[in-house]
């Protein structure tokens, strides 16, 4: 199992979105009910994330709706540009601003924020998330949600859902929109 360890892909979707949803209809998905999620990033006192020449670790307070929450990511391989997985520690917070004011007293310092809109469909264990995001635009993650045993059973299974789709997708982008906000250039897959 793969508990927490977070396997994704994301891209822009060069698609029409509404014909995709009207495949993930005729596949029995359902959606969720799109929610506005407020992503702000830091930075540690003790570890310089933006440090290397490969970002791979993220400290996230993420305010959604009526919900808040603390996020460590670490992606692997650590040193590589291109990315599979990542570790993710995630934990419910009932009081967000208290949180960043605890950050802050503890030097951690702010580095970007991500406002967007997900309207997220699940379908055959993959989490399909339509992202609006200000500044950057539109784009779409297919997110394992199932039961795998290693990280590239849950990479094969989301590309063989992708596959599935006939939909027209964008290059695959090798970051997370934190790293698009700072104008980081992702990597793309070969």
């Amino acid at each position: 199992m793969l508990k927490h360890t977070e396997v994704e892909q994301k891209f822009q979707l060069l698609s029409d979105p509404d014909a995709l949803k009207a495949t993930l209809t005729e596949r029995g998905a359902k959606a969720g009910t799109p929610s506005r999620q407020v992503d702000t990033y830091y930075n540690a006192p003790h570890k310089d994330f933006m440090g290397g020449d490969v970002i791979s670790e993220w400290l996230r307070v993420r305010v959604e709706d009526e919900t808040a929450s603390l996020n460590f990511k670490r992606w692997y391989p650590l040193e590589e540009a291109v990315k599979t997985h990542c570790d993710e520690f995630e934990s419910t917070v009932s009081e967000p601003e208290a949180v960043t004011k605890l950050l802050a007293a503890l030097d951690f310092k702010h580095l970007t924020t991500v406002d967007k809109v997900r309207e997220e469909w699940v379908c055959d264990g993959i989490a399909v998330a339509f992202d609006t995001v200000a500044e950057l635009g539109n784009y779409i993650e297919f997110e394992f949600k199932g039961d795998a045993e290693s990280v590239e059973e849950a990479t094969a299974k989301i590309e063989a859902f992708i596959a599935g789709l006939d939909i027209k997708l964008g290059d695959r982008i090798n970051a997370g929109y934190p790293h698009l906000m700072l104008g980081l250039v992702p990597a793309t897959a070969n």
